[in-house]
């Protein structure tokens, strides 16, 4: 799925990426995922104008956890934390426009043990950004607070 924005396998039953297209939805539907979860706002340039209806189209979940870009939040995480503990025996794809938002909840999950290896859910992220300012504090990096987000290609 490399046509996918920064697409990433987490481990066999979840995919995540940046936003996918509607011919990319049926890829990723062709691969058995059941459930969509979009952590990118619906008014973010380069959204669907229609996720959710071209989600049930192709006969899939969908769950929408808006995450503001600029002020990622406990509740957020807490809504995430629970919807993967509901889906945990699903194939789920989870997004947001460029997969820095959803790296980078996959990077604290696995830190807090609630998924994955922390080192391996590190690296990940690495691998599209280097989060900052609100970001690394979300993270659990406080001593990057004080940098800017860098992304992978650009800044690094």
């Amino acid at each position: 799925m490399t046509e996918i924005l920064n697409w990433r396998r987490w481990d066999e039953r979840v995919s995540l990426s940046g936003q996918p297209t509607e011919e990319q939805l049926v890829k990723i539907r062709d691969l058995g995922v059941t459930h969509i979860v979009n952590l990118g706002p619906h008014s973010n340039k380069g959204a669907l104008d229609d996720e959710p209806g071209s989600v049930a189209a192709l006969d899939m979940d969908y769950v929408y956890i808006p995450v503001d870009f600029e002020n990622p939040t406990e509740p957020d995480y807490a809504e995430f934390c629970a919807e993967m503990e509901r889906l945990k025996d699903r194939t789920i794809h989870v997004h947001c426009i460029y997969n820095a938002r959803v790296s980078a909840f996959f990077y604290r999950y696995a830190k807090e043990g609630l998924g994955g290896d922390a080192d391996e859910a590190f690296a990940l992220m690495d691998g599209i950004w280097r989060p900052g300012g609100v970001w690394a504090e979300f993270i659990g990096k406080p001593e990057d607070a004080d940098k800017p987000n860098r992304y992978l290609g650009y800044e690094y």
